[in-house]
């Protein structure tokens, strides 16, 4: 196939894509305007930043705050400071934390990982710092980590790492489609999956910084593929160490390079003599990764022998305990529980497009999916694979750049369909925002507590909804979201009580 022309298609050679041949000439304006249409698109969703810390982003914050502000990783504040669910369940009658959740070190459990900590504390350093010079200025503001600045601050951190992840899965996109389909893959992706729900409304959970995360690594994945030298292995090991520290199943990403080294070594051996230089090569490179990621695990292997008193003990449900007979397959992709395609649909397509991918360019496509299906498989067996309470299935938040390089290529292979370019944007455009105002409407219903945010849901009552109750109150939600969200977050939190006794109630 011949070089094609300047509107982001690319050579191929052997069955692979050459990306990088792109010709010099090819104007970068559509990109340039993609990218500052992204940028604008971000900060105007600022105006929806949450930042509150509530559930699991209770434990993930206490990371951050308890060393920062006492120097120390006791969290009792923390908890006795959390939502009334978080600490229900963690006190006792007299509003302090239950001895059944000490550990043997003394310390309140804490399971949740210390990655989203990492990320945050840049912004909650200027926070602190920031309140330190208004206090000595005169300012009665609280340096106790619990106040406004460093709230807000840990919510913009969040909102920026998320955007960030979605940037880097724009220009991985790009690659290998127009411009104009990685924007409307990358934006559809956006709003109309799990991620505006962990990028905004709950911006103390880790999903957004673990999106990030693993887009960070597979686009350095994919720029270094070709002929990656010691430092760029050194590069990707760190990247991969912060991955894992940030959220642990993103494990199933390693698969991208399980994937590569086989092909590898199997080139090398077919090679004969001359590949026995080449093997040895990838084992010290393949050594240097391992070794490098391991050392960059230890700031989660420190916080576990402090916690727990053993660095390799997560606090989760012993792996002996999972479904590895029984996997979860059906019930993670399609349930009223959360299920990945019947609460998210756009991402069936994104999935298709996935395989399709995967056909089109196998060195490049056959590791991801190969990631995403160690990945699904993964959470099919994890016993609480539901995610409790989660929007849709939270935990394939992780594959964000995966969905958005899918997606794109799904739709400019249905775009070939249409006579003209101007058409299938604009079919395109209206279809995917069809599904961005149904994950909106679907979100209103679910943190509005009109469907249940644990356990399975009613189909008839949430279509129901979606066409009479969520119409008529998004736009009154929307605006106490704005200018009361203070007074809406307690009414929030009080129906999440209420669901929550009668849950419990025989």
């Amino acid at each position: 196939m011949a070089a094609r022309d300047l509107c982001g298609q690319h050579a191929y050679k052997n069955g692979t894509f050459l990306v990088e041949n792109r010709s010099p000439s090819r104007p970068h304006t559509r990109q340039a305007s993609a990218e500052r249409w992204l940028l604008l698109l971000f900060l105007l969703s600022l105006a929806l930043l949450n930042p509150w810390v509530r559930g699991d982003g209770v434990g993930y914050y206490a990371f951050a705050r308890a060393p920062l502000i006492e120097h120390t990783f006791d969290f009792e504040r923390d908890y006795i400071s959390a939502n009334t669910g978080f600490r229900e369940a963690r006190l006792d009658a007299n509003g302090q934390p239950k001895e059944f959740f000490r550990t043997r070190t003394g310390h309140l459990d804490n399971h949740f990982t210390v990655g989203p900590a990492m990320l945050w504390a840049p912004f909650l350093l200027l926070a602190h710092g920031g309140v330190l010079l208004a206090r000595a200025l005169g300012s009665h503001v609280a340096a106790d980590g619990f106040s406004a600045p460093y709230r807000l601050a840990m919510a913009f951190g969040t909102a920026f790492w998320g955007f960030l992840g979605l940037f880097l899965a724009y220009r991985l996109a790009r690659q290998y489609t127009e411009d104009v389909w990685a924007f409307l893959a990358t934006v559809a992706i956006w709003w109309a999956s799990s991620l505006p729900v962990y990028m905004y409304f709950n911006p103390s959970w880790s999903h957004a910084h673990s999106a990030f995360a693993v887009s960070l690594f597979v686009f350095y994945w994919y720029r270094t593929r070709e002929q990656r030298s010691v430092r760029q292995w050194l590069v990707l090991a760190l990247i991969a160490g912060l991955m894992l520290n940030v959220y642990y199943p993103n494990a199933m990403l390693l698969m991208i390079l399980v994937i590569e080294a086989l092909h590898d070594y199997a080139a090398a051996f077919r090679s004969g003599a001359a590949g026995r230089a080449a093997v040895s090569q990838l084992l010290t490179r393949h050594f240097l990764f391992a070794a490098i990621t391991l050392l960059c695990l230890l700031p989660t292997f420190v916080t576990r022998y402090i916690v727990y008193g053993n660095p390799l003990e997560s606090g989760y449900v012993s792996m002996r305990n999972w479904a590895w007979r029984s996997p979860y397959f059906l019930a993670v992709l399609f349930s009223s529980e959360h299920g990945l395609f019947s609460w998210t649909p756009l991402l069936f397509l994104a999935t298709v497009g996935l395989v399709l991918f995967r056909w089109r360019d196998p060195r490049v496509g056959t590791p991801l999916l190969e990631a995403t299906l160690a990945f699904y498989i993964f959470i099919a067996c994890y016993p609480d694979w539901a995610g409790i309470s989660s929007f849709g299935n939270r935990f394939f938040v992780s594959l964000t750049p995966l969905f958005i390089l899918g997606l794109s290529f799904f739709i400019e292979r249905v775009s070939r369909l249409f006579r003209t370019q101007r058409a299938a944007v604009a079919t395109a455009s209206v279809v995917l925002a069809a599904f961005m105002l149904w994950n909106a409407e679907f979100m209103f219903q679910w943190g509005a507590h009109l469907i249940p945010s644990r356990g399975p849901i009613s189909w008839s009552t949430m279509i129901r909804n979606q066409f009479t109750v969520a119409p008529q109150q998004l736009k009154h939600l929307l605006q106490n979201y704005l200018f009361h969200r203070h007074d809406l977050m307690r009414q929030i939190e009080d129906r999440d009580i209420e669901q929550l006794k009668k849950q419990s109630t025989p």
